[in-house]
């Protein structure tokens, strides 16, 4: 008889301890007063609440996300038609002085972006006498170049100059496609007439976060 309420002590003491030890680990706005709380871990009321907490935070920062994204192609967008419509007006500019030194005109007021002149005239047909480059590949592949001050009365070497290190992809399109005008293409010509690259721009119809169209940047 003894020996069986002994062992019934020791069963209450170790099931005293197992409740004082169970504990809630939600933060204390969270928590339900201890009369509605079960000692064992969460209630049902605590898991809906932080199930509920979550997806609403999930469903806040899901879009902020999307549109951190987009406007990071965009910014990409904006820089790759930037480097490559430099490009393009580079070698326009060192095209025209070219010209001018081999008609000996009289040369223009001094172009401090102007240190070179393209000496290569194979690359421009009859159809381009605006000497604009006639393919992006042209200004990857680079073209023959010598400088336009010669110094020292040496013999001047002519050199390969490269004006785009690569044709960049299309952030929107993922393509390294994009729409060429030349300078004889109307701003809204369905196709490139292929006598020079005057502009480029995004084949993307996409609408951009300020309502433009990509294709119209």
């Amino acid at each position: 008889m003894r020996k069986q309420k002994a062992e019934g002590s020791r069963q209450r003491a170790v099931g005293g301890r197992k409740q004082k030890t169970a504990r809630c680990f939600l933060p204390s706005a969270f928590r339900l007063p201890p009369s509605l709380r079960c000692a064992n871990g969460f209630t049902l009321i605590e898991l809906i609440i932080t199930l509920t907490v979550l997806t609403i935070l999930t469903m806040g920062v899901i879009p902020l996300i999307k549109v951190s994204v987009k406007r990071q192609r965009e910014q990409r967008l904006r820089d790759d038609l930037r480097m490559m419509r430099m490009a393009i007006d580079q070698f326009h500019r060192e095209a025209v002085a070219g010209v001018q030194v081999q008609q000996g005109t009289p040369p223009p007021p001094p172009d401090p972006r102007i240190r070179v002149m393209i000496t290569d005239n194979t690359i421009f047909g009859v159809s381009n006498p605006d000497r604009y480059p006639p393919d992006l590949e042209t200004l990857v592949n680079g073209v023959s170049v010598t400088p336009l001050a010669a110094s020292g009365g040496g013999k001047i070497v002519g050199k390969k100059k490269i004006y785009l290190r690569e044709i960049p992809v299309d952030p929107m399109t993922g393509e390294r496609d994009w729409e060429i005008r030349s300078t004889y293409d109307s701003k809204d010509a369905g196709s490139w007439g292929g006598e020079n690259v005057f502009d480029v721009r995004s084949k993307s119809s996409a609408t951009a976060l300020n309502g433009e169209k990509y294709s119209d940047w």
